[in-house]
């Protein structure tokens, strides 16, 4: 049997998106089911939205998803989507 070089995987990146956004809230000392309880949300929706957006460039229509990542992305310093905290500041003026 052959050994497949580390470097011929593909890795999803919306996937491998999701594991950093899961190591950075374990950085934090917390997990999504943590982070939704403490935030009241259930941790299956926590977990779906996170999946769902993590790496991708398309903001979320719905306002508990957009919520979420907005509020996972101020706790752990950085957007998970691109342009979120902006469209924040637009919606909160």
């Amino acid at each position: 049997m052959s050994v497949t070089p580390e470097s011929s995987i593909r890795v999803n990146p919306r996937r491998k998106a999701y594991r950093k956004v899961q190591a950075a809230l374990v950085a934090q000392d917390l997990n999504f089911r943590q982070f939704a309880i403490q935030n009241g949300y259930t941790p299956d929706t926590v977990t779906r939205v996170v999946a769902r957006y993590a790496g991708g460039t398309d903001l979320p229509r719905g306002r508990m998803s957009f919520r979420i990542l907005l509020e996972i992305s101020r706790l752990i310093g950085w957007e998970i989507v691109p342009g979120i905290k902006k469209q924040a500041k637009e919606d909160a003026a």
